[in-house]
């Protein structure tokens, strides 16, 4: 494909439609979790999620416990970098009946995320805000970007 010989990464990015790198690790550890707490996993080889026993009115059924860590080690590992990502998840999207059905509606869901294609980006917006949230942040951007050209 010659034409994207002199973009930036990003803009290849778009133009072939591939998200980045760590937009596909997230994706993948979402599915993960989704595996692991419906039971697709044998369960002496799956790592332990503790699911949160008190039901809120907010997030989803399935929130997880996260557990305190002292050292990086413990901090990094899967089952707690997951935590935050997984209980910001709608009711919607954990509640699917097949993993194919999880991956379209988180899909879906985050579709309108920056870090799709931006790797400096983070993952952002919880609930049926993230577009919400989404719209707002792009219309700071161009406004920032008048602004600097005015100026």
């Amino acid at each position: 494909m010659p034409e994207l010989k002199n973009k930036s990464y990003i803009e290849r990015l778009k133009m072939c439609n591939l998200p980045t790198l760590h937009f596909r690790r997230i994706r993948g550890d979402m599915i993960e979790v989704f595996k692991i707490l419906t039971g697709k996993y044998d369960t002496a080889a799956a790592p332990v999620m503790d699911i949160y026993d008190v039901k809120t009115t907010r997030g989803n059924d399935f929130k997880l416990n996260k557990i305190r860590a002292k050292y990086d080690l413990r901090k990094y590992l899967f089952t707690n970098r997951v935590v935050n990502i997984w209980n910001s998840l709608p009711n919607y999207v954990i509640t699917a009946e097949s993993v194919n059905s999880f991956n379209s509606r988180l899909k879906k869901f985050w579709k309108h995320q920056e870090l799709m294609y931006n790797y400096r980006s983070e993952l952002h917006g919880t609930g049926s805000r993230s577009e919400f949230n989404w719209l707002i942040g792009n219309f700071v951007t161009s406004i920032k970007k008048v602004c600097e050209k005015q100026a």
